[in-house]
């Protein structure tokens, strides 16, 4: 079942909002650089934006200080879509030192064999998570280019993959050692490199926004509403806006049109082009979906 939110009229969507709704309801993906701290570059859009009314803001992932890439910021009540977009699959390009030299054809051979596909991985020590073995699924592991021991990478892999640990286990494989000098992360989800913008853009919309032109910032804001292109979107009738906005379950009669999803999944619901919340498909009687995040109106 499809709501109106699609590929063909995002970008209306998106024209139609004010900058104060997309601030309110919107993301940014900025191109994170090295040094910074993902929490860093959270903070510091949250800082220059706060005089415009922008509360709080999180980021979509996790990125090591030296890793450079996209990485999505949510803003002010898109804070509550951050759980829904994490576990998405990443995309990322690098550069690992092998210890020993060998060649590019022996490297393929080890990804091979335990690299691809589902695998388990530790934690490295420094992380933050539980240091327990996850499995975590390796969808794409080639190699690029290889100059002396310097062997240039793409990884398509599971949201929360360790790619440091995983340059890491493939060098213990292969019993010569390995480590990773450079990544970039060039896909979160469904944010691509190409909808990133520098820290440095970021400032000069800022700037502009300023003196009174919104142009530049309002580009770099995606409306939140674009869940819908990760979770099914379901569209309820008007009439059930109200009760669905104080907290009601979704039943079968407020639907434009029957689903037959199947329980546990979760689902974006829209009434139009009016997102309403995130929920969880329970099908229990004439009980469609449970919510499990609602958007309430904004108050004047």
């Amino acid at each position: 079942m499809d709501a109106k939110i699609n590929h063909e009229n995002f970008s209306r969507l998106k024209q139609k909002k004010s900058i104060r709704e997309l601030l309110e309801f919107g993301i940014i993906v900025i191109d994170k650089p090295t040094v910074m701290t993902s929490f860093d570059v959270s903070d510091f859009v949250r800082r220059k934006l706060k005089e415009f009314g922008v509360r709080k803001t999180s980021h979509f992932g996790t990125l090591d200080p030296m890793t450079t890439g996209v990485l999505p910021i949510a803003l002010n009540r898109a804070v509550k879509l951050t759980g829904f977009f994490l576990g998405e699959d990443k995309e990322y390009v690098g550069v690992m030192k092998i210890h020993k030299d060998i060649s590019i054809e022996q490297i393929e051979e080890a990804i091979k064999k335990k690299f691809l596909g589902k695998i388990m991985q530790m934690p490295p020590v420094k992380s933050r998570v539980k240091r327990q073995e996850r499995e975590r699924e390796i969808k794409k592991f080639q190699i690029l280019r290889k100059e002396d021991r310097d062997v240039s990478f793409s990884v398509e892999c599971q949201g929360g993959t360790y790619v440091r640990k995983l340059v890491h286990d493939l060098g213990e494989s292969l019993g010569i050692g390995a480590h990773m000098t450079e990544l970039r992360r060039i896909r979160a989800g469904i944010f691509k490199e190409e909808e990133s913008v520098t820290k440095e853009h970021f400032e000069l919309a800022v700037k502009d926004y300023e003196r009174g032109s919104e142009r530049k910032l309002k580009e770099m804001i995606i409306p939140a509403e674009v869940i819908s292109q990760v979770y099914n979107p379901v569209e309820v009738k008007e009439e059930a806006i109200g009760k669905l906005l104080h907290g009601a379950p979704l039943d079968d009669n407020s639907l434009i049109k029957k689903s037959n999803l199947e329980k546990g999944k979760i689902i974006s619901v829209f009434a139009g082009e009016r997102f309403i919340g995130m929920y969880k498909v329970v099908n229990e009687k004439n009980i469609f979906a449970k919510p499990e995040f609602v958007l309430q109106p904004v108050k004047e």
